[in-house]
């Protein structure tokens, strides 16, 4: 974690105004949303915009879970961001990736026990990352295993994770109970 405390407090959900209890639906009654929720509940017409991005990434997506959270996990590392990479190791996990991917997402697009597709999709990370441009060799090798709306898909996961973790970074978002962070050499 980059901030040991918040810079913008996480506001608790019986605080929270009806618009967004009704759009967190039971996870603001119960008092179970995470910290980036509370914390974006800050800025209710903010989050409800956001959310709707969010969702898509995150359950519409052409990509397959297991691809999508490769490169999610990624951009969270490249970008320093504990609370993203702490969210998304479990998530990650669960969409097939196994805690050896977990561990060689660090390393990157460098380690040779990747396939030419997932390689592709960390190089275009890391393209994204460096230059906001995937090389024209890396969209070419994404284009021989991706069709054309998985490759916007996935250009629009790194913006977005991109994005989420600067946030997350800047407003000392911190890590929800029981959520082990981002560990680095």
């Amino acid at each position: 974690m980059r901030l040991s405390e918040p810079r913008v407090a996480p506001l608790p959900e019986d605080a929270w105004p009806e618009e967004l209890q009704t759009l967190m639906g039971p996870n603001a009654v119960a008092g179970n949303a995470v910290n980036v929720f509370r914390t974006l509940a800050r800025h209710p017409g903010l989050m409800r915009r956001w959310m709707v991005f969010a969702n898509h990434v995150m359950f519409k997506s052409s990509l397959a879970p297991r691809e999508r959270e490769l490169v999610i996990l990624r951009i969270g590392w490249l970008c320093r961001a504990g609370y993203e990479w702490g969210q998304h190791v479990p998530i990650g996990a669960d969409a097939g990736l196994s805690s050896e991917e977990i561990r060689r997402i660090k390393v990157g697009p460098v380690h040779s026990d990747w396939s030419e597709a997932d390689r592709a999709l960390l190089e275009a990370t890391d393209d994204l990352h460096r230059d906001a441009f995937v090389a024209d060799d890396t969209w070419a090798t994404l284009c021989r295993h991706f069709d054309e709306h998985q490759r916007m898909d996935l250009v629009f996961a790194v913006g977005q994770y991109n994005l989420v973790s600067m946030a997350l970074n800047t407003f000392g978002v911190q890590l929800d109970e029981g959520v082990e962070g981002l560990e680095r050499p």
